[in-house]
C-alpha cells in the first residue's frame, strides 16, 4: 500500500493541505509557543535561583547562555535544515526521501553534539573566558558550563527531534517533550541548588539531567511509529538496505542516488544549506552575547548581570512571536512542496497578524512591569538601575520583531537559503554588532543598553523589500 494511501498518513496530508489556514497555524503554533514559554520560564527561574547566590553567579548565567546558544545553533541547523526538507518531501509525497533526511540529521547531529562536549570540556577555562567571564565570574561559569557540555549530545539532538516533529505537523508531541524537560529543570534547580546546597553547580546538574529526560521523551514518537520520519539505520544513506516496492518505485521516479557517500553528502549539503540561517542566527547570537558581555564587563559584574537578565526576559517575551512563526513553518513548507502557493501566502499574513498582536500585548506588559521583574531576578540596586531602562527600551522595539521573524522563517521553510541566511544575520549580527560597537563608544553604558532595540528595528525595515519582491513573483497554484 503506498504510504499516503494509509489512513494515518492520508489524514495528516489532508490536514496540512486543506485545513483552514488560521486554525492550522494556531493549532501548530500554540504548542510551540507553550514549549518556548515554559523553556524561558525555566531560564528566568534559573536566573532568579542563581541570583540568590551573588551577582557574580548571576553574571555566570549570562556567560553560559552564550555556550547554550552555540549548542542550539548546531541543533537548530540540523533541525530546521532537515525539518524543512522533510516537510517539503512529504508535501510532494516522497516519504522515503523524507526518512533519509531524518536519519541523516539525527546521527550527524548526535556526533556533532558529542564532539562539542568533548572539546569544550578539554578547554573549559579558555572557553569560559572567551564567552565573557571576568576573573570573579569564572569559577561560577566553569562549574555551570561543565554540566552543559556533558548535556551537549542531548541538547543538540533534542533540537533536531523537536523541529522534525513540528515540521511534520506533530507540534503537540514536541511540546510534551520540551515542557516536561522545562518543568523537571525548575524542580531540579530547587532540589540541587538549595536542597543539596550545590550552588550554581546544582543548576548545571539539573539542566543536564532534564535535557536527557526530555530527549528520551522526544524520541518516543519516532520509536513508536507515530511519525513519518524515522531514525532507523536502514534509512541512513551510507547503508545499503533492502527497500519496499513503494520505496524502490519512489527512488526510481525521483532519480535518487543509491545509498553511499555521494548520497550522504548530498543530503548533508541540503540540510546544512537549509539550516544555515538557524546556525547563523543562533551562532551570531552567541557571538553577540560574548561581545555584549565584554562591553558590559567594562562597567562591572552588575552590568553583565543586568544585560543577562534583560536578554532572558526579552527571550521570554519574543518567544511568543517566535512560537507562532514556528507554527507557520510546517504549513509553509508542506504547501510549498505540494505547490499550493496560495496557502503559503495566506499563512504568512495570518502569522504576521497574530504574532504582531501578541507581541504588542506582551511588550506592553514587560514595559509596565520592568521594575518588579528585574528586582525579582536580582535585587541589587546597581543591577536594577541598569536593567529596568534597558528592558523598557527593548520592549518598545519588540513590536517590530514579528516582521523580521516571519520573513526569515518563510524563506527558510521553502528552501530559499540565501535570503533566509542574510535575513537571519541581521538582528544579532550584521545590525547588532556594528550598532553595539559604535553606540558603546559614543554613549558608553547607555549605548550598550539601546544597541539591541536599534538592531531589531533595522532588521524589520530591511526585511520588508524581500517580502514584497517574493510575494509579487509567487507562482499560481500547481505551477512547478
Amino acid at each position: 500500500m503506498p504510504l499516503f494511501a494509509h489512513p494515518q498518513y492520508a489524514t495528516q496530508h489532508d490536514k496540512m493541505t486543506r485545513q483552514p489556514i488560521a486554525s492550522l497555524v494556531i493549532e501548530l503554533g500554540l504548542p510551540t509557543t507553550v514549549s518556548m514559554l515554559v523553556t524561558n520560564v525555566y531560564n528566568i527561574v534559573d536566573t532568579a535561583f542563581v541570583g540568590q547566590i551573588n551577582t557574580s553567579a548571576s553574571g555566570a548565567t549570562g556567560v553560559v547562555f552564550g555556550l547554550m546558544a552555540i549548542l542550539q545553533a548546531v541543533g537548530f541547523m540540523f533541525g530546521h535544515g532537515s525539518g524543512s526538507n522533510i516537510s517539503r518531501q512529504l508535501g510532494a509525497e516522497h516519504p522515503y526521501r523524507a526518512r533519509q533526511f531524518s536519519a541523516t540529521a539525527f546521527y550527524t547531529s548526535l556526533l556533532a553534539g558529542t564532539a562539542i562536549g568533548v572539546f569544550g570540556l578539554a578547554f573549559l577555562d579558555p572557553l569560559c573566558r572567551l564567552l565573557g567571564s571576568t576573573g570573579t565570574i569564572l569559577p561560577y561559569a566553569r562549574a555551570y558550563a561543565a554540566f552543559i557540555l556533558l548535556a551537549a549530545p542531548a541538547m543538540v539532538t533534542s533540537c533536531v527531534m523537536n523541529n522534525i516533529l513540528r515540521y511534520e505537523g506533530h507540534a503537540t508531541f514536541a511540546m510534551v517533550g520540551l515542557v516536561s524537560g522545562g518543568v523537571l529543570n525548575i524542580l531540579g534547580d530547587a532540589v540541587f541548588i538549595f536542597g543539596f546546597d550545590m550552588g550554581i553547580a546544582g543548576a548545571g546538574l539539573s539542566t543536564m539531567l532534564s535535557q536527557y529526560i526530555s530527549a528520551g521523551i522526544l524520541l518516543a514518537p519516532f520509536l513508536r511509529g507515530k511519525t513519518q520520519a524515522s531514525f532507523a539505520l536502514r534509512y541512513f544513506p551510507l547503508r545499503q538496505a533492502a527497500m519496499t516496492a513503494d520505496e524502490a518505485a519512489e527512488q526510481a521516479a525521483t532519480h535518487e542516488k543509491t545509498p553511499g557517500p555521494a548520497l550522504l553528502w548530498e543530503l548533508l549539503e541540503l540540510i546544512v544549506l537549509t539550516g544555515l540561517p538557524s546556525l547563523v542566527r543562533q551562532g551570531l547570537g552567541s557571538i553577540s552575547t560574548m561581545l555584549l558581555n565584554g562591553q558590559a564587563g567594562l562597567y562591572g559584574d552588575a552590568a553583565i548581570a543586568a544585560m543577562s537578565i534583560v536578554a532572558r526576559v526579552t527571550n521570554f517575551l519574543f518567544c511568543v512571536g517566535l512560537g507562532i512563526g514556528q507554527g507557520f513553518q510546517p504549513v509553509s513548507a508542506y504547501n510549498y512542496g505540494a505547490r499550493i502557493y496560495s496557502r503559503v501566502r495566506s499563512a504568512f499574513f495570518v502569522t504576521l497578524g497574530i504574532g504582531t498582536g501578541m507581541m504588542v500585548v506582551f511588550a506592553a506588559g514587560g514595559y509596565a512591569l520592568a521594575g518588579p521583574i528585574v528586582t525579582f531576578l536580582r535585587d541589587d540596586p546597581e543591577v536594577v538601575a541598569i536593567g529596568v531602562p534597558a528592558l523598557r527600551i527593548e520592549c518598545v522595539a519588540l513590536v517590530t520583531f514579528s516582521v523580521s521573524v516571519c520573513a526569515n522563517m518563510l524563506f527558510q521553510s521553502i528552501g530559499l537559503a540565501g535570503r533566509a541566511t542574510f535575513l537571519s544575520a541581521l538582528r544579532s549580527g550584521a545590525c547588532f554588532i556594528p550598532v553595539l560597537l559604535v553606540l558603546s563608544q559614543l554613549f558608553g553604558l547607555t549605548g550598550i543598553m539601546v544597541a539591541q532595540p536599534v538592531a531589531d528595528v533595522l532588521a524589520a525595515l530591511i526585511s520588508v523589500p524581500f517580502l514584497v519582491g517574493f510575494f509579487r513573483h509567487l507562482p499560481q497554484d500547481g505551477v512547478a
